[in-house]
């Protein structure tokens, strides 16, 4: 028979865990934005750097902050595309897809979301959506350039902040590059031992406002997606309307888009040659 003493020492072994489960949970919590945004302020380096003119550009969102971006013209334009970039550094970390997009005939407006680069405020959910909104009214207020003649983009997080504004504004087309479902489904597949569903105060429920979307969709994903499973990007395909298509490419999450060169410049190419009148 268990003596008195015994059954507390076992009571405190069972215990132990919980509370540091417990713990654990709250910390996630507390601290989820560290787990979604990386941002960094210091300009590492400038379109000008690779022979690219380029303007800085500042616009202001409807809560009242003003948000840094680059506006880089290509000449005789086919269009203009609207760069929304993933979850970590900032705009001057994506100077090689720029020159990819300058290349294929585009001029691009690339912002920092706020908190990220020159752009002040605090990170929010709702605030990446404000921002890339701001971004889409100064194209057509600012430079005049027709909804038809707007490509979004957006790559990893940013395909989220992208398919939201396609679901609110209607664009020539839509690339959605090596992006997740949500970022509920991405948290629980990291953390399975965490009730992430319950917890996270985060969606960017990319799938959902791909549904919602009216517009020729360009899903980019890779096999070798280390961050980002393949899956999701089918599953992000198959979740949307026609016009829709599938640029498979190769590489991790984070370069696939270099590695792939040729593949993905002409994936892109021949999608723009379709939708974009």
């Amino acid at each position: 028979m268990l003596t008195q003493n015994t059954w507390h020492t076992i009571g405190l072994v069972l215990s132990v865990p919980m509370v540091l489960y417990t713990c654990l949970i709250a910390i996630m919590m507390l601290f989820q934005p560290r787990f979604v945004y990386f941002p960094q302020s210091e300009i590492i380096s400038t379109p000008g750097d690779i022979g690219l003119s380029y303007e800085d550009v500042s616009f202001q969102t409807k809560d009242g902050l003003n948000i840094h971006g680059w506006f880089i013209p290509a000449e005789q334009a086919r269009g203009a595309l609207l760069f929304c970039h993933g979850n970590a550094g900032n705009i001057s970390h994506r100077i090689d897809s720029i020159k990819i997009f300058h290349d294929l005939g585009l001029s691009t407006l690339i912002f920092d979301y706020r908190g990220y680069g020159k752009s002040k405020g605090r990170l929010s959910e709702k605030g990446t959506y404000r921002d890339a909104e701001a971004a889409w009214d100064y194209l057509i207020q600012n430079r005049g350039i027709p909804p038809e003649k707007i490509i979004l983009f957006g790559r990893s997080l940013g395909g989220a902040v992208a398919a939201w504004l396609a679901k609110t504004h209607t664009p020539a087309a839509l690339i959605v590059e090596s992006a997740f479902t949500s970022i509920t489904d991405v948290g629980m597949e990291l953390y399975p031992y965490i009730p992430i569903r319950y917890i996270s105060r985060f969606h960017y429920a990319t799938k959902n406002y791909l549904k919602a979307i009216d517009c020729p969709l360009l899903i980019v994903h890779s096999r070798d997606d280390e961050l980002i499973s393949f899956r999701h990007g089918q599953r992000l395909f198959d979740a949307a309307h026609e016009p829709k298509e599938f640029l498979e490419i190769t590489g991790d999450h984070n370069e696939g888009f270099l590695t792939s060169g040729k593949l993905y410049r002409d994936g892109i190419d021949s999608f723009l040659i379709k939708y974009l009148k």
